[in-house]
């Protein structure tokens, strides 16, 4: 029983882990330039919302939204709502 317990969150953490995966490889470049440099203050990628203009990226840190259009630009007043 106590294996069990000891690998449930390893199996959490990789699941995690393929889904940032799996996100980070739908940025473009420059997304991932601006997603990285707001990583180093904390933001995590939450999630990304299709749109006629491009893929957004949407990141989170505490409740504040950030969004990084295709071309990089970071939107820290996005008017995104998050449910």
């Amino acid at each position: 029983m106590e294996e069990n317990s000891l690998r449930d969150p390893l199996i959490e953490r990789r699941t995690h882990q393929n889904n940032f995966d799996e996100l980070w490889s739908n940025l473009t470049l420059a997304q991932k330039f601006s997603a990285s440099s707001l990583a180093k203050y904390g933001y995590e990628l939450a999630f990304i919302r299709c749109s006629s203009s491009g893929n957004v990226a949407i990141m989170l840190l505490d409740e504040n939204t950030t969004a990084i259009s295709c071309d990089g630009s970071i939107d820290t007043s996005s008017d995104i709502k998050i449910r």
